[in-house]
């Protein structure tokens, strides 16, 4: 049995974890308040911009664009989103989890990591990392997604990649946070936009386009995709701080749980500490009488 001292040091030692997660909390919580409003709001704004785009593509016919045309190229980018920090559950791991048991295999990816722990994580699996924007997840702006879309983007122009995936994590709300991978290009027109085979007249009429379609396209869609970047971006944060809150909270509850535990077996040993004393004492008044 442990003695009083080991379960004095103990609890002191759980106690002084317990402020951290606490403070770690307190901290997470106020971040997810601001994160959740921004993601909250930017929900509609790229839900119809990605309708918007889908019904532009759908109607501009057979349009010979390398961003809507499978490429001969195998190799694939996958731009993965997960956090600097630990301490937030399975956040990090299910995003690595989702790409380790896709069908893409791993001899094919280019990966191109924002967040340290999912580079770290795919990194010792043998995963290619192609490049780290790991500096985006402390602060981003729009203008930081665009020069990261413009790098993969002319990969995929050159022909050194044939495809490009987004893994980032969907924030539904405070206790629910979604790991998706979508494909973001190339997009392989209608049935793959649409997901269904509506025969609605005035969906399946040809767009016009001023300037020419293919000028068009070449101009909306890199923009399209800094767009959905960003918003898996805003959403990605609040998911971090989202999960970072529920963790520490449970860490906080088990240390709680742990105090209370060591709390009773340090009364326990005083207690039968004192009763060893006493019987000492009474024992030894007994054989000096």
């Amino acid at each position: 049995m442990a003695s009083m001292r080991d379960i004095k040091r103990r609890r002191a030692s759980v106690e002084s974890t317990q402020q951290i997660t606490k403070a770690m909390k307190l901290v997470s919580t106020v971040k997810l308040q601001r994160a959740k409003e921004r993601a909250l709001n930017s929900k509609t704004y790229f839900r119809c911009m990605y309708q918007t785009v889908k019904s532009l593509l759908s109607k501009s016919g057979n349009v010979d664009v390398v961003y809507t045309t499978k490429q001969e190229c195998e190799k694939k980018a996958v731009i993965v989103i997960t956090s600097n920090r630990g301490l937030a559950g399975g956040y990090n791991s299910n995003i690595v989890k989702m790409i380790t048991q896709s069908d893409l295999k791993k001899e094919d990816l280019e990966i191109y990591a924002i967040g340290k722990k999912g580079r770290e994580l795919l990194e010792r699996r043998g995963y290619h990392i192609a490049k780290d924007y790991s500096d985006l997840m402390e602060e981003f702006e729009y203008a930081d997604t665009i020069k990261v879309c413009d790098r993969i983007l002319k990969r995929m122009e050159d022909g050194e990649i044939g495809e490009i995936y987004l893994a980032y994590t969907n924030f539904k709300n405070t206790v629910s946070h979604i790991p998706m991978l979508v494909k973001l290009l190339p997009i392989l027109g209608e049935e793959d936009l649409t997901g269904n085979e509506e025969d609605d007249e005035e969906d399946n009429m040809i767009m016009n386009f001023e300037p020419e379609d293919v000028e068009a396209l070449r101009m909306i869609i890199p923009k399209y995709i800094s767009n959905l970047l960003y918003g898996a971006l805003i959403q990605a944060t609040a998911s971090e701080n989202g999960a970072r809150m529920q963790a520490m909270d449970n860490a906080t509850n088990n240390a709680e749980e742990m105090i209370s535990s060591l709390t009773l077996k340090y009364n326990r040993a005083r207690q039968g500490s004192i009763t060893q004393e006493l019987t000492e004492i009474i024992a030894g008044a007994e054989a000096i009488s």
